[in-house]
């Protein structure tokens, strides 16, 4: 098992925002993590990169118990994260935002093109703009860069917190479609969002949180067609 939560409690100051989360990411799978505003999604999400300590339970990671270690050391280790919201760095150039997730590993020449390329070859647009300041950049392009910097990093866990997030139709589905591809390189998967029909949809298995509970799980495709599920998330009477 590539990643373990195991009885995952999360506060912030005295409000527990996390009640006992327990879920595991295989490799190789995409895993969704889904639910309404509050659920505890991003909160799971920031324990398992290392921005948001755990009070009690335990986090493995490859085998390895890093629930204390530092985040910085967690991306060395390999998990990776698009955070909700971009978090680009405005001022700064694409290239100059894509070299900052390399920070972690400090890779050769050779190797920074290597990543270059990769994340190119993902995203043609940022190739085009390589030397635009990011601010500028429509709100599809800085999250093609976000998960860009991510990858990066060479992570084998990449961690996606709303990727949709603010995008229009079109550019959703283009996200999900380079997620599919990414996953398909050898990069495992976990994604928070929202958008609980693009998400289930290309998701190996998928959990549902509400109000820090995981409340259901299953694979993606049974998800997507349970009455509950679609009523609930999905709009579907």
């Amino acid at each position: 098992m590539l990643l373990e939560i195991t009885d995952l409690q999360v506060f912030y100051g005295r409000i527990q925002a996390l009640h006992g989360v327990s879920l595991y990411v295989a490799q190789g799978e995409i895993v969704a993590l889904i639910g309404a505003n509050g659920a505890g999604k991003t909160t799971t999400m920031r324990a398992v990169s290392g921005l948001r300590p755990a009070a009690h339970g335990r986090i493995r990671f490859d085998g390895e118990d890093i629930t204390k270690l530092r985040a910085d050391l967690r991306v060395r280790r390999g998990i990776s994260q698009a955070p909700e919201g971009r978090g680009i760095f405005p001022g700064m150039t694409v290239l100059e935002n894509l070299d900052m997730g390399t920070y972690a590993r400090r890779p050769g020449r050779e190797q920074r093109q290597q990543d270059l390329e990769r994340v190119f070859g993902l995203f043609p647009r940022l190739k085009e703009r390589r030397m635009q300041v990011a601010g500028t950049m429509s709100g599809g392009e800085q999250q093609m860069l976000t998960i860009g910097r991510a990858l990066m990093a060479r992570p084998k866990l990449l961690l996606l917190d709303e990727p949709s997030m603010g995008l229009a139709p079109m550019l959703i589905s283009q996200i999900f479609s380079i997620i599919k591809e990414i996953n398909g390189q050898g990069v495992t998967v976990l994604v928070v969002e929202q958008n609980a029909q693009q998400s289930l949809s290309i998701a190996d298995r998928a959990y549902i949180l509400e109000t820090g509970l995981i409340v259901t799980q299953g694979k993606g495709r049974d998800l997507l067609a349970d009455p509950a599920v679609k009523a609930a998330y999905l709009g579907v009477a």
